[in-house]
Protein backbone atom coordinates (compact mmCIF):
# COMPACT_ATOMS: atom_id res chain seq x y z
CA UNK A 1 0.00 0.00 0.00
CA UNK A 2 2.79 2.42 0.80
CA UNK A 3 4.45 1.84 -2.57
CA UNK A 4 1.26 2.79 -4.43
CA UNK A 5 1.31 6.26 -2.90
CA UNK A 6 3.69 8.07 -5.25
CA UNK A 7 3.64 11.65 -4.01
CA UNK A 8 4.65 14.82 -5.78
CA UNK A 9 6.69 17.18 -3.65
CA UNK A 10 5.45 20.37 -5.27
CA UNK A 11 4.76 23.43 -3.15
CA UNK A 12 1.28 23.48 -1.65
CA UNK A 13 -1.09 26.42 -1.44
CA UNK A 14 -3.15 26.64 1.74
CA UNK A 15 -6.56 28.18 2.31
CA UNK A 16 -6.77 31.27 4.52
CA UNK A 17 -6.64 30.42 8.21
CA UNK A 18 -9.86 32.39 8.76
CA UNK A 19 -11.90 30.63 6.13
CA UNK A 20 -14.72 28.45 7.51
CA UNK A 21 -17.30 28.03 10.27
CA UNK A 22 -18.97 24.90 11.76
CA UNK A 23 -21.85 24.52 14.21
CA UNK A 24 -22.77 21.20 15.85
CA UNK A 25 -25.93 20.09 17.70
CA UNK A 26 -26.40 16.87 19.69
CA UNK A 27 -29.60 14.88 19.19
CA UNK A 28 -31.04 15.72 22.64
CA UNK A 29 -30.28 19.41 22.13
CA UNK A 30 -32.16 19.58 18.83
CA UNK A 31 -35.85 20.35 18.51
CA UNK A 32 -36.68 17.18 16.57
CA UNK A 33 -34.11 14.65 17.81
CA UNK A 34 -31.86 14.98 14.78
CA UNK A 35 -28.15 15.68 14.99
CA UNK A 36 -27.04 18.77 13.08
CA UNK A 37 -23.78 19.94 11.56
CA UNK A 38 -23.38 23.13 9.55
CA UNK A 39 -20.44 24.24 7.45
CA UNK A 40 -19.54 27.35 5.46
CA UNK A 41 -16.82 26.71 2.87
CA UNK A 42 -15.31 30.18 2.62
CA UNK A 43 -12.67 31.10 0.09
CA UNK A 44 -12.41 33.68 -2.67
CA UNK A 45 -11.02 30.88 -4.85
CA UNK A 46 -13.93 28.48 -4.26
CA UNK A 47 -16.77 28.00 -6.74
CA UNK A 48 -20.08 26.87 -5.31
CA UNK A 49 -21.38 23.54 -6.61
CA UNK A 50 -22.87 20.42 -5.02
CA UNK A 51 -20.47 17.49 -4.91
CA UNK A 52 -21.91 14.16 -6.06
CA UNK A 53 -20.28 10.74 -6.08
CA UNK A 54 -22.61 7.81 -6.91
CA UNK A 55 -22.26 4.52 -5.06
CA UNK A 56 -19.97 2.13 -6.92
CA UNK A 57 -18.36 -1.29 -6.85
CA UNK A 58 -14.64 -1.49 -7.62
CA UNK A 59 -12.59 -4.34 -9.04
CA UNK A 60 -9.62 -5.75 -7.09
CA UNK A 61 -6.53 -3.65 -7.71
CA UNK A 62 -8.46 -0.43 -8.31
CA UNK A 63 -6.93 2.77 -6.98
CA UNK A 64 -8.32 6.05 -5.71
CA UNK A 65 -6.52 9.02 -7.23
CA UNK A 66 -5.90 11.76 -4.64
CA UNK A 67 -5.74 15.44 -5.56
CA UNK A 68 -5.41 18.34 -3.15
CA UNK A 69 -8.93 19.64 -2.60
CA UNK A 70 -7.94 23.32 -2.66
CA UNK A 71 -5.50 23.41 -5.58
CA UNK A 72 -6.09 20.26 -7.64
CA UNK A 73 -2.44 19.26 -7.15
CA UNK A 74 -1.95 15.50 -7.74
CA UNK A 75 -0.93 13.77 -4.52
CA UNK A 76 -0.81 10.16 -5.68
CA UNK A 77 -3.13 7.21 -5.22
CA UNK A 78 -4.29 4.77 -2.59
CA UNK A 79 -5.98 1.36 -2.98
CA UNK A 80 -9.71 1.62 -3.54
CA UNK A 81 -12.16 -0.36 -1.41
CA UNK A 82 -14.57 -2.88 -2.91
CA UNK A 83 -17.66 -0.67 -2.49
CA UNK A 84 -18.08 3.07 -2.00
CA UNK A 85 -21.24 4.83 -0.82
CA UNK A 86 -23.21 7.54 -2.57
CA UNK A 87 -22.24 11.05 -1.43
CA UNK A 88 -24.29 14.21 -1.87
CA UNK A 89 -22.29 17.25 -0.82
CA UNK A 90 -20.74 16.36 2.53
CA UNK A 91 -23.37 13.77 3.53
CA UNK A 92 -23.48 10.18 2.38
CA UNK A 93 -26.44 7.86 1.93
CA UNK A 94 -26.08 6.65 5.55
CA UNK A 95 -26.36 10.26 6.77
CA UNK A 96 -22.71 10.44 7.83
CA UNK A 97 -21.67 14.12 7.52
CA UNK A 98 -18.25 15.75 7.71
CA UNK A 99 -17.29 19.45 7.76
CA UNK A 100 -14.10 21.28 8.71
CA UNK A 101 -12.36 24.51 9.59
CA UNK A 102 -8.64 25.15 9.18
CA UNK A 103 -6.72 26.49 12.18
CA UNK A 104 -3.18 26.30 10.90
CA UNK A 105 -1.29 25.83 14.15
CA UNK A 106 2.47 25.49 14.31
CA UNK A 107 3.88 26.05 10.83
CA UNK A 108 6.77 23.63 11.31
CA UNK A 109 4.18 20.83 11.49
CA UNK A 110 2.64 21.58 8.09
CA UNK A 111 3.49 19.22 5.27
CA UNK A 112 2.91 18.74 1.53
CA UNK A 113 3.31 14.95 1.61
CA UNK A 114 0.32 12.69 2.27
CA UNK A 115 -3.45 13.12 1.97
CA UNK A 116 -4.93 16.60 2.32
CA UNK A 117 -7.82 17.45 4.62
CA UNK A 118 -10.41 17.77 1.83
CA UNK A 119 -9.58 14.41 0.30
CA UNK A 120 -9.76 12.80 3.73
CA UNK A 121 -13.33 14.09 4.10
CA UNK A 122 -14.62 12.63 0.85
CA UNK A 123 -12.69 9.37 1.14
CA UNK A 124 -14.21 8.83 4.60
CA UNK A 125 -17.71 9.68 3.34
CA UNK A 126 -17.36 7.11 0.56
CA UNK A 127 -16.14 4.37 2.92
CA UNK A 128 -17.83 4.85 6.32
CA UNK A 129 -21.29 4.62 7.84
CA UNK A 130 -20.75 6.16 11.28
CA UNK A 131 -18.84 9.01 12.88
CA UNK A 132 -16.58 6.64 14.80
CA UNK A 133 -15.76 4.73 11.63
CA UNK A 134 -14.90 8.02 9.91
CA UNK A 135 -12.58 9.10 12.74
CA UNK A 136 -10.74 5.79 12.53
CA UNK A 137 -10.62 5.95 8.73
CA UNK A 138 -9.14 9.47 8.69
CA UNK A 139 -6.57 8.84 11.39
CA UNK A 140 -5.53 5.49 9.94
CA UNK A 141 -5.06 7.02 6.48
CA UNK A 142 -2.95 9.82 7.90
CA UNK A 143 -0.83 7.36 9.90
CA UNK A 144 -0.26 5.28 6.77
CA UNK A 145 0.31 7.96 4.13
CA UNK A 146 0.97 11.24 5.93
CA UNK A 147 -1.02 14.47 6.21
CA UNK A 148 -0.62 17.18 3.54
CA UNK A 149 -2.35 20.11 5.23
CA UNK A 150 -2.32 22.45 8.21
CA UNK A 151 -4.00 21.96 11.57
CA UNK A 152 -7.66 21.16 11.11
CA UNK A 153 -10.89 20.71 13.06
CA UNK A 154 -13.29 18.20 11.53
CA UNK A 155 -16.98 18.06 12.46
CA UNK A 156 -18.09 14.45 12.08
CA UNK A 157 -21.64 13.28 12.73
CA UNK A 158 -24.17 10.52 12.16
CA UNK A 159 -27.80 10.31 13.34
CA UNK A 160 -26.66 9.32 16.85
CA UNK A 161 -23.43 11.22 17.58
CA UNK A 162 -21.48 14.33 16.67
CA UNK A 163 -17.72 14.62 17.18
CA UNK A 164 -14.93 17.16 16.77
CA UNK A 165 -11.62 15.78 15.52
CA UNK A 166 -8.61 18.12 15.90
CA UNK A 167 -5.60 17.02 13.91
CA UNK A 168 -2.21 18.40 12.89
CA UNK A 169 0.70 16.71 11.11
CA UNK A 170 4.28 16.26 12.26
CA UNK A 171 6.05 18.09 9.45
CA UNK A 172 9.68 17.08 9.07
CA UNK A 173 9.58 15.29 12.42
CA UNK A 174 7.74 12.21 11.22
CA UNK A 175 4.83 10.85 9.22
CA UNK A 176 1.30 10.90 10.55
CA UNK A 177 -0.45 13.30 12.88
CA UNK A 178 -1.17 14.10 16.50
CA UNK A 179 -4.90 14.29 17.11
CA UNK A 180 -7.74 14.23 19.59
CA UNK A 181 -11.42 13.48 18.93
CA UNK A 182 -14.14 14.57 21.36
CA UNK A 183 -17.79 13.58 21.32
CA UNK A 184 -20.19 16.48 21.85
CA UNK A 185 -22.67 15.43 24.59
CA UNK A 186 -26.12 14.69 23.22
CA UNK A 187 -27.70 17.60 25.14
CA UNK A 188 -25.09 20.16 24.03
CA UNK A 189 -24.08 22.32 21.10
CA UNK A 190 -20.59 23.19 19.92
CA UNK A 191 -18.79 25.21 17.26
CA UNK A 192 -15.39 25.94 15.79
CA UNK A 193 -14.26 28.68 13.43
CA UNK A 194 -10.64 28.31 12.32
CA UNK A 195 -9.27 27.84 15.81
CA UNK A 196 -8.50 24.65 17.68
CA UNK A 197 -10.86 24.61 20.68
CA UNK A 198 -9.98 21.27 22.30
CA UNK A 199 -7.97 21.77 25.48
CA UNK A 200 -7.60 19.06 28.17
CA UNK A 201 -7.67 15.31 27.63
CA UNK A 202 -9.93 13.22 29.83
CA UNK A 203 -7.31 10.72 30.92
CA UNK A 204 -9.95 8.64 32.72
CA UNK A 205 -11.03 7.50 29.24
CA UNK A 206 -7.95 5.26 29.19
CA UNK A 207 -9.65 3.00 31.72
CA UNK A 208 -12.51 2.31 29.30
CA UNK A 209 -11.38 -0.76 27.38
CA UNK A 210 -14.02 -0.66 24.65
CA UNK A 211 -13.25 2.13 22.20
CA UNK A 212 -16.91 2.32 21.15
CA UNK A 213 -17.79 3.41 24.70
CA UNK A 214 -15.23 6.20 24.93
CA UNK A 215 -16.26 9.83 24.45
CA UNK A 216 -12.73 11.02 23.72
CA UNK A 217 -10.04 9.42 21.60
CA UNK A 218 -6.49 10.54 20.81
CA UNK A 219 -3.30 9.46 19.12
CA UNK A 220 -0.98 7.47 21.38
CA UNK A 221 1.84 10.01 21.04
CA UNK A 222 -0.20 13.23 21.33
CA UNK A 223 1.46 14.20 24.63
CA UNK A 224 4.85 12.59 24.01
CA UNK A 225 5.33 14.37 20.68
CA UNK A 226 4.51 17.74 22.30
CA UNK A 227 7.17 17.06 24.96
CA UNK A 228 9.75 16.09 22.34
CA UNK A 229 9.14 19.28 20.38
CA UNK A 230 9.23 21.49 23.48
CA UNK A 231 5.56 22.49 23.26
CA UNK A 232 4.73 21.08 26.71
CA UNK A 233 6.67 20.16 29.85
CA UNK A 234 4.08 19.65 32.58
CA UNK A 235 2.23 16.66 33.99
CA UNK A 236 0.07 14.59 31.64
CA UNK A 237 -3.08 15.69 33.46
CA UNK A 238 -2.18 19.31 32.67
CA UNK A 239 -1.68 18.77 28.95
CA UNK A 240 -3.62 21.24 26.81
CA UNK A 241 -3.88 20.25 23.14
CA UNK A 242 -4.75 23.74 21.93
CA UNK A 243 -1.94 25.46 23.80
CA UNK A 244 0.57 22.90 22.57
CA UNK A 245 -0.35 22.80 18.90
CA UNK A 246 -2.30 26.01 18.22
CA UNK A 247 -1.23 28.89 20.49
CA UNK A 248 -3.76 31.71 20.28
CA UNK A 249 -2.99 35.21 19.07
CA UNK A 250 -5.21 38.30 18.75
CA UNK A 251 -6.54 37.47 15.29
CA UNK A 252 -7.37 33.93 16.36
CA UNK A 253 -9.65 35.38 19.00
CA UNK A 254 -11.15 38.46 17.34
CA UNK A 255 -11.52 36.94 13.88
CA UNK A 256 -12.28 33.33 14.85
CA UNK A 257 -13.42 32.74 18.43
CA UNK A 258 -15.81 35.69 18.13
CA UNK A 259 -17.85 33.70 15.61
CA UNK A 260 -18.23 30.87 18.12
CA UNK A 261 -19.24 33.41 20.79
CA UNK A 262 -21.85 34.87 18.45
CA UNK A 263 -23.30 31.41 17.80
CA UNK A 264 -23.44 30.47 21.47
CA UNK A 265 -25.07 33.79 22.43
CA UNK A 266 -28.25 32.77 20.60
CA UNK A 267 -28.74 29.92 23.07
CA UNK A 268 -27.09 31.01 26.33
CA UNK A 269 -25.83 34.06 28.21
CA UNK A 270 -22.31 34.58 26.89
CA UNK A 271 -21.57 38.12 28.14
CA UNK A 272 -18.85 36.89 30.49
CA UNK A 273 -16.82 35.62 27.53
CA UNK A 274 -16.96 38.76 25.40
CA UNK A 275 -13.57 40.13 26.47
CA UNK A 276 -12.01 36.76 25.72
CA UNK A 277 -13.67 36.27 22.34
CA UNK A 278 -12.83 39.76 21.10
CA UNK A 279 -9.21 39.62 22.26
CA UNK A 280 -9.65 42.48 24.72
CA UNK A 281 -8.05 40.59 27.60
CA UNK A 282 -5.28 39.36 25.30
CA UNK A 283 -4.37 42.95 24.37
CA UNK A 284 -4.68 44.27 27.94
CA UNK A 285 -2.27 41.63 29.25
CA UNK A 286 0.21 42.03 26.42
CA UNK A 287 -0.64 38.59 25.07
CA UNK A 288 -0.01 36.79 28.36
CA UNK A 289 -3.64 35.85 29.03
CA UNK A 290 -6.70 35.18 26.89
CA UNK A 291 -9.25 35.58 29.67
CA UNK A 292 -12.00 33.18 30.69
CA UNK A 293 -12.18 30.75 27.81
CA UNK A 294 -15.41 29.57 26.32
CA UNK A 295 -16.06 25.86 26.82
CA UNK A 296 -15.83 23.49 23.88
CA UNK A 297 -19.56 22.87 24.14
CA UNK A 298 -22.49 24.32 26.10
CA UNK A 299 -25.99 23.20 27.04
CA UNK A 300 -28.46 25.48 25.23
CA UNK A 301 -31.25 27.18 27.15
CA UNK A 302 -33.79 25.88 24.62
CA UNK A 303 -34.07 23.22 21.96
CA UNK A 304 -32.28 24.11 18.73
CA UNK A 305 -34.07 23.72 15.41
CA UNK A 306 -32.66 23.34 11.93
CA UNK A 307 -34.15 26.75 11.15
CA UNK A 308 -32.21 28.19 14.10
CA UNK A 309 -28.98 26.91 12.59
CA UNK A 310 -29.84 28.38 9.19
CA UNK A 311 -30.32 31.75 10.86
CA UNK A 312 -27.04 31.36 12.75
CA UNK A 313 -25.30 30.68 9.45
CA UNK A 314 -26.70 34.02 8.27
CA UNK A 315 -25.31 35.79 11.34
CA UNK A 316 -23.59 39.16 10.82
CA UNK A 317 -23.16 40.05 14.50
CA UNK A 318 -26.52 41.83 14.52
CA UNK A 319 -27.35 43.32 17.89
CA UNK A 320 -23.81 43.10 19.26
CA UNK A 321 -20.91 45.58 19.56
CA UNK A 322 -19.38 43.79 16.56
CA UNK A 323 -22.31 44.54 14.25
CA UNK A 324 -20.98 45.37 10.79
CA UNK A 325 -23.60 47.99 10.01
CA UNK A 326 -22.55 50.21 12.91
CA UNK A 327 -18.99 50.75 11.70
CA UNK A 328 -17.69 53.68 9.62
CA UNK A 329 -16.25 51.16 7.17
CA UNK A 330 -19.83 50.12 6.32
CA UNK A 331 -20.36 53.44 4.59
CA UNK A 332 -23.68 55.28 4.32
CA UNK A 333 -25.67 52.20 3.27
CA UNK A 334 -24.26 49.83 5.89
CA UNK A 335 -22.40 47.55 3.49
CA UNK A 336 -20.83 44.42 4.93
CA UNK A 337 -17.89 44.55 2.49
CA UNK A 338 -14.46 45.32 3.93
CA UNK A 339 -12.07 45.94 1.08
CA UNK A 340 -8.47 44.75 0.99
CA UNK A 341 -8.79 41.74 3.28
CA UNK A 342 -9.49 41.26 6.96
CA UNK A 343 -6.64 43.46 8.15
CA UNK A 344 -4.71 46.59 7.21
CA UNK A 345 -1.61 48.29 8.54
CA UNK A 346 -1.51 52.03 9.15
CA UNK A 347 1.37 53.91 10.81
CA UNK A 348 2.94 50.58 11.79
CA UNK A 349 -0.22 49.47 13.61
CA UNK A 350 -2.16 46.41 12.40
CA UNK A 351 -5.95 46.74 12.48
CA UNK A 352 -8.53 43.96 12.09
CA UNK A 353 -12.06 44.07 10.70
CA UNK A 354 -14.88 42.02 12.20
CA UNK A 355 -15.35 38.64 10.54
CA UNK A 356 -18.93 37.30 10.80
CA UNK A 357 -20.19 33.81 9.99
CA UNK A 358 -22.05 35.02 6.90
CA UNK A 359 -19.44 36.37 4.50
CA UNK A 360 -19.23 37.33 0.85
CA UNK A 361 -16.39 34.87 0.24
CA UNK A 362 -18.52 31.78 0.90
CA UNK A 363 -18.41 29.35 -2.00
CA UNK A 364 -21.13 27.13 -0.54
CA UNK A 365 -22.53 26.16 2.82
CA UNK A 366 -24.84 23.58 4.31
CA UNK A 367 -26.93 22.62 7.30
CA UNK A 368 -26.91 18.80 7.57
CA UNK A 369 -29.90 17.28 9.34
CA UNK A 370 -29.15 13.68 10.30
CA UNK A 371 -32.44 12.10 11.24
CA UNK A 372 -32.33 8.80 13.07
CA UNK A 373 -36.10 8.96 13.52
CA UNK A 374 -36.89 9.32 9.80
CA UNK A 375 -37.98 6.45 7.58
CA UNK A 376 -34.80 5.00 6.01
CA UNK A 377 -36.27 5.59 2.56
CA UNK A 378 -36.25 9.33 3.28
CA UNK A 379 -33.08 9.58 5.36
CA UNK A 380 -31.27 12.79 6.14
CA UNK A 381 -31.59 16.22 4.59
CA UNK A 382 -28.61 18.16 3.31
CA UNK A 383 -29.78 21.79 3.29
CA UNK A 384 -27.50 23.35 0.69
CA UNK A 385 -26.82 26.91 -0.41
CA UNK A 386 -24.23 28.82 -2.41
CA UNK A 387 -22.51 32.18 -1.88
CA UNK A 388 -23.10 34.49 1.11
CA UNK A 389 -25.56 32.74 3.45
CA UNK A 390 -27.04 36.09 4.49
CA UNK A 391 -28.26 36.59 0.91
CA UNK A 392 -28.75 32.97 -0.12
CA UNK A 393 -31.20 30.12 0.37
CA UNK A 394 -30.86 26.66 1.91
CA UNK A 395 -32.56 24.09 -0.34
CA UNK A 396 -33.38 20.55 0.91
CA UNK A 397 -31.22 18.00 -0.88
CA UNK A 398 -32.22 14.57 0.43
CA UNK A 399 -29.15 12.42 1.05
CA UNK A 400 -30.42 9.50 -1.05
CA UNK A 401 -31.04 11.38 -4.31
CA UNK A 402 -29.64 9.91 -7.52
CA UNK A 403 -28.27 13.09 -9.07
CA UNK A 404 -27.99 16.80 -8.34
CA UNK A 405 -29.88 19.66 -10.05
CA UNK A 406 -28.30 21.44 -13.00
CA UNK A 407 -28.13 24.72 -11.08
CA UNK A 408 -25.82 23.09 -8.49
CA UNK A 409 -23.95 20.77 -10.87
CA UNK A 410 -20.18 20.70 -11.12
CA UNK A 411 -19.10 22.09 -14.48
CA UNK A 412 -22.04 24.48 -14.78
CA UNK A 413 -19.80 27.55 -14.92
CA UNK A 414 -16.80 28.25 -12.75
CA UNK A 415 -15.09 31.23 -11.12
CA UNK A 416 -14.13 32.62 -14.52
CA UNK A 417 -17.05 31.34 -16.59
CA UNK A 418 -20.49 32.89 -16.15
CA UNK A 419 -23.47 30.57 -16.55
CA UNK A 420 -27.05 31.91 -16.49
CA UNK A 421 -28.26 28.55 -15.11
CA UNK A 422 -25.72 28.44 -12.29
CA UNK A 423 -27.05 29.00 -8.77
CA UNK A 424 -23.67 30.39 -7.66
CA UNK A 425 -23.69 33.08 -10.32
CA UNK A 426 -27.36 33.88 -9.71
CA UNK A 427 -26.94 34.39 -5.98
CA UNK A 428 -23.72 36.34 -6.47
CA UNK A 429 -25.45 38.77 -8.82
CA UNK A 430 -28.15 39.48 -6.25
CA UNK A 431 -25.74 39.75 -3.30
CA UNK A 432 -23.20 41.95 -5.05
CA UNK A 433 -25.91 44.34 -6.19
CA UNK A 434 -27.37 44.39 -2.67
CA UNK A 435 -24.03 45.28 -1.06
CA UNK A 436 -24.29 48.73 -2.70
CA UNK A 437 -27.36 49.65 -0.64
CA UNK A 438 -27.32 46.84 1.86
CA UNK A 439 -29.64 48.33 4.48
CA UNK A 440 -32.31 48.87 1.80
CA UNK A 441 -31.97 45.68 -0.24
CA UNK A 442 -31.18 43.16 2.50
CA UNK A 443 -34.76 43.28 3.92
CA UNK A 444 -36.09 42.51 0.43
CA UNK A 445 -33.86 39.44 0.24
CA UNK A 446 -34.82 38.39 3.77
CA UNK A 447 -38.51 38.41 2.86
CA UNK A 448 -37.94 35.97 0.02
CA UNK A 449 -35.73 33.81 2.23
CA UNK A 450 -38.45 33.66 4.87
CA UNK A 451 -41.10 32.69 2.33
CA UNK A 452 -39.01 29.80 1.01
CA UNK A 453 -37.92 28.74 4.52
CA UNK A 454 -41.56 28.52 5.59
CA UNK A 455 -42.48 26.62 2.43
CA UNK A 456 -39.72 24.04 2.78
CA UNK A 457 -40.24 23.53 6.51
CA UNK A 458 -43.93 22.88 5.94
CA UNK A 459 -43.31 20.52 3.01
CA UNK A 460 -40.77 18.19 4.65
CA UNK A 461 -43.26 16.04 6.64
CA UNK A 462 -45.33 15.40 3.52
CA UNK A 463 -42.28 14.61 1.40
CA UNK A 464 -41.07 12.18 4.07
CA UNK A 465 -44.46 10.45 4.15
CA UNK A 466 -44.61 10.10 0.38
CA UNK A 467 -41.10 8.63 0.24
CA UNK A 468 -41.94 6.16 3.02
CA UNK A 469 -44.95 4.88 1.05
CA UNK A 470 -42.84 3.93 -1.98
CA UNK A 471 -40.39 1.13 -2.60
CA UNK A 472 -36.72 2.01 -2.27
CA UNK A 473 -36.00 2.84 -5.93
CA UNK A 474 -39.22 4.78 -6.33
CA UNK A 475 -38.45 6.72 -3.16
CA UNK A 476 -35.04 7.72 -4.46
CA UNK A 477 -36.50 8.86 -7.75
CA UNK A 478 -39.25 10.81 -5.98
CA UNK A 479 -36.78 12.54 -3.65
CA UNK A 480 -34.48 13.31 -6.57
CA UNK A 481 -37.29 14.95 -8.51
CA UNK A 482 -38.40 16.92 -5.47
CA UNK A 483 -34.93 18.18 -4.49
CA UNK A 484 -33.91 19.08 -8.04
CA UNK A 485 -37.16 20.83 -8.94
CA UNK A 486 -37.15 22.90 -5.76
CA UNK A 487 -33.56 23.99 -6.33
CA UNK A 488 -34.36 25.13 -9.85
CA UNK A 489 -37.49 26.96 -8.63
CA UNK A 490 -35.47 28.83 -6.02
CA UNK A 491 -32.91 29.90 -8.61
CA UNK A 492 -35.68 31.25 -10.86
CA UNK A 493 -37.07 33.24 -7.94
CA UNK A 494 -33.62 34.70 -7.22
CA UNK A 495 -33.16 35.58 -10.88
CA UNK A 496 -36.45 37.46 -10.73
CA UNK A 497 -35.38 39.10 -7.47
CA UNK A 498 -32.15 40.26 -9.07
CA UNK A 499 -34.05 41.84 -11.97
CA UNK A 500 -36.46 43.54 -9.57
CA UNK A 501 -33.66 44.95 -7.40
CA UNK A 502 -31.79 46.19 -10.46
CA UNK A 503 -34.83 48.10 -11.72
CA UNK A 504 -35.83 49.45 -8.32
CA UNK A 505 -32.42 50.70 -7.19
CA UNK A 506 -30.66 51.60 -10.44
CA UNK A 507 -28.41 54.69 -10.49
CA UNK A 508 -28.76 55.32 -6.77
CA UNK A 509 -32.51 55.85 -7.04
CA UNK A 510 -35.44 54.02 -5.47
CA UNK A 511 -38.33 53.47 -7.86
CA UNK A 512 -41.75 54.25 -6.44
CA UNK A 513 -44.17 51.34 -6.02
CA UNK A 514 -47.91 50.98 -5.66
CA UNK A 515 -49.88 47.79 -5.01
CA UNK A 516 -46.76 45.68 -5.58
CA UNK A 517 -45.89 47.26 -8.94
CA UNK A 518 -43.67 50.08 -10.04
CA UNK A 519 -45.77 53.23 -10.14
CA UNK A 520 -46.89 54.81 -13.42
CA UNK A 521 -48.85 57.99 -14.07
CA UNK A 522 -52.36 58.21 -15.49
CA UNK A 523 -50.99 57.84 -19.01
CA UNK A 524 -48.93 54.74 -18.28
CA UNK A 525 -45.55 56.40 -18.07
CA UNK A 526 -43.09 55.79 -15.20
CA UNK A 527 -43.22 58.43 -12.47
CA UNK A 528 -40.12 60.05 -11.07
CA UNK A 529 -38.12 58.04 -8.52
CA UNK A 530 -37.20 58.79 -4.94
CA UNK A 531 -33.59 59.91 -4.49
CA UNK A 532 -32.73 59.07 -0.87
CA UNK A 533 -29.91 61.23 0.53
CA UNK A 534 -27.02 59.90 2.57
CA UNK A 535 -27.90 59.38 6.24
CA UNK A 536 -27.19 62.41 8.44
CA UNK A 537 -24.27 60.67 10.18
CA UNK A 538 -22.51 60.26 6.84
CA UNK A 539 -23.39 63.78 5.69
CA UNK A 540 -21.62 65.13 8.78
CA UNK A 541 -18.57 63.07 7.82
CA UNK A 542 -18.37 64.49 4.30
CA UNK A 543 -19.53 68.05 5.07
CA UNK A 544 -16.03 69.42 5.87
CA UNK A 545 -14.78 68.50 2.38
CA UNK A 546 -17.94 69.57 0.52
CA UNK A 547 -18.53 73.03 -0.98
CA UNK A 548 -21.02 75.13 0.96
CA UNK A 549 -22.57 78.59 0.87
Amino acid sequence: MKKSFLLLLAASLYVSSWACTNFLVGKDASADGSTIISYAADSYSLYGFLHHRPAADHAPGSVHEVRDWDTGRPLGSIPEVAHTYSVIGNMNEHQLTIGETTWGGREELWDTVGIDYGSLIYIALERCKTAREAIRCITDLVAEYGYASEGESFSIGDPEEVWILDLIGKGQYGKGAVWVATRVPDDCISAHANQCRTTLLDLSQQKIRREDKRTQLWSKDVIRFARERGYFNGKDAEFNYQEAYCPYDFSGLYVCEARVWSFFRHFADMDRYFDYATGKTFVETGGRECGERMPLFIKPDRKVSVQDIKECMRDEYQGTPLALEDKTAAGPWQSKLRHGGLAFTLDSVKYWYERPTATQQTGWSFVAQMRGYADPKAGGIFWFGVDDAACSMYVPMYCRILHVPECFAEGNGDLYTYSPTSAWWTFNIVANWAYNKYNLMKPEIARLQAAWDDKFNSQVPGVDAQAAALDDREAREFLTNYSCSQAENVVVDWQNLGTYLMVKYIDGQVRKEEDGRFKRNAWGEPVGPNRPPFPESFLRTIAPETAHE
